[in-house]
């Protein structure tokens, strides 16, 4: 189960298909009683988390936080509370443009990369970004999402 929360203050048209490439990914990774937040946000906002969680002065384009990175919240639990994604729409609309897609397929990106640091995946050396990478293009692939 998850829930996008519209925090930007402006309609979002890509709202819907991110639900259902969202569903998607769920039944794709075969997420079962768990729970996990996608919330959308402002550069102004995702700015400030970054400063405050990460030490970084700038804006981003996605920030997760993964509750089962720390064993402690895991323990002994039936139902899984994955964490939440923090995505800038600034940021999204801005590299749509940049690298010249989709709003759509920009969105789907990030909401993607955001899932997969909650389960585990990382791409802090080259290993694990080739595996993890892999997996982005594969799931928005099968849900025929191009650049």
């Amino acid at each position: 189960m998850f829930e996008i929360i519209n925090n930007y203050n402006k309609e979002i048209r890509e709202l819907d298909i991110l639900q259902g490439y969202i569903d998607f990914v769920v039944k794709e990774e075969n997420l079962e009683n768990c729970l996990f937040n996608i919330i959308l946000i402002d550069n102004k906002e995702i700015k400030e988390i970054n400063s405050k969680y990460r030490n970084i002065d700038r804006e981003t384009d996605v920030i997760t936080f993964a509750l089962e990175d720390n064993e402690d919240n895991v323990k002994g639990m039936e139902f899984r509370i994955l964490g939440d994604i923090y995505i800038s729409i600034d940021k999204t609309y801005e590299q749509a443009e940049l690298y010249g897609h989709s709003v759509k397929r920009e969105l789907c990106f990030l909401a993607t990369h955001g899932i997969l640091h909650l389960l585990g995946y990382d791409h802090m050396n080259e290993e694990e970004e080739k595996i993890m990478f892999k997996r982005q293009e594969e799931l928005l692939n099968a849900y025929e999402i191009q650049r």
